[in-house]
């Protein structure tokens, strides 16, 4: 019985030893196969890095990290080092993930126009406004703004029909459409230029100065902006930061002097 458990013990050591051996070979393998190959260090994106972002801010972010490539399996013209001689070199273009950075990929000034940075899972849509109704000049991207909707009230559903005369005459009414929405971009030039061969456009329509507000939006209150576009007028609000907004809040022509704070 005894000689059994010795002979148990004995090969489970040896077993022991073996793949300790075979662990420690293993790994000096890979060391001689690495060295062999004669690795090199080349910078790979992981994460966006936006045009115009500088290397040395890429690299401090992490968003450009080293490794290791074989010699031969090393891209022509890759980024191998930052050093003070190019960290201040900005991005030319926007570099995605996943990338083996070139060189190249940085220069003194970005190419073309860079594009607006539109938020993950919403939409850009741009709204033209005039000048008061943007809120003057203080409307900036990254301001956060309320849309207000002025539009003329449905007619009944039940009843006679309205003549075409009552039709136009219907009262207006303005509420909140949007009550808290992101600027990301401001132009100056309207999507839909002014129409100069119409007679109803007066001297003073053509004149107005008007902007383009880019907003970002979830795909559900972009629906609703691009109807109040297309349906009634439009006109921003500059939030405050504690400003609470009633998005239930209608004001008509029968009650504009009578509801209160």
């Amino acid at each position: 019985m005894g000689r059994r458990v010795i002979a148990v013990l004995l090969a489970a050591v040896i077993a022991i030893f073996g793949a300790g051996a075979v662990f420690i070979y293993a790994r000096g393998a890979d060391a001689r196969a690495i060295a062999g190959a004669d690795p090199r260090t080349v910078y790979v994106s992981e994460k966006p890095v936006s045009a115009g972002t500088s290397l040395a801010d890429a690299v401090r972010d992490r968003a450009l990290v080293k490794t290791q490539v074989a010699a031969r399996a090393l891209p022509v013209g890759a980024l191998t080092e930052v050093t003070t001689a190019n960290e201040t070199l900005v991005a030319i273009t926007d570099i995605g993930v996943g990338e083996y950075i070139l060189a190249a990929r940085f220069g003194t000034t970005p190419s073309g126009r860079k594009a607006i940075q539109v938020p993950p899972g919403q939409v850009a849509v741009s709204v033209r406004l005039e000048d008061p109704a943007r809120v003057g000049s203080f409307v900036t991207p990254g301001s956060r703004i309320v849309i207000y909707d002025t539009f003329q009230v449905p007619a009944p559903t039940t009843g006679p029909t309205p003549t075409a005369g009552a039709q136009q005459n219907r009262p207006k009414a303005t509420r909140v459409l949007l009550g808290d929405v992101l600027v990301i971009a401001m132009g100056d030039t309207s999507l839909t230029p002014v129409d100069n061969g119409s007679q109803q456009t007066s001297q003073q329509d053509q004149t107005r100065a008007t902007f383009l507000v880019t907003l970002a939006l979830s795909p559900v209150d972009a629906n609703r902006l691009v109807h109040g576009i297309q349906t009634g007028e439009l006109y921003a609000g500059l939030r405050g930061a504690d400003t609470t907004i009633d998005p239930t809040l209608q004001i008509t022509d029968y009650n504009v002097f009578e509801v209160g704070p």
